[in-house]
């Protein structure tokens, strides 16, 4: 169910500000992206799994703090990466 090693290197590559960028707000909110899109995906097939369900709010909720936080400390980084990974405001 969670990232392969090489889907997580590739979108490390596609967000990080510099080669050694594992950790910035950015890659983990494009990380839990991806991660819950697999997730949806997952919980369309098996409805009743609940443990996912629950594990994927988390998710959303994580990422929705990162995400606050990011705009207000950066609302241009913020802006940038919401286009990048293609999110709604």
């Amino acid at each position: 169910m969670a990232l392969k090693t090489k889907e997580k290197t590739k979108i490390i590559k596609e967000v990080a500000t510099n080669e050694k960028d594992t950790g910035s707000t950015e890659v983990q909110i494009a990380l839990l992206s991806k991660e819950i899109d697999k997730l949806a995906l997952h919980l369309k097939k098996h409805a009743q799994d609940l443990h996912s369900k629950r594990g994927l709010i988390n998710m959303v909720v994580k990422r929705k703090k990162l995400l606050a936080y990011l705009k207000k400390t950066s609302e241009k980084r913020y802006l940038a990466l919401i286009k990048t990974i293609g999110l709604k405001k």
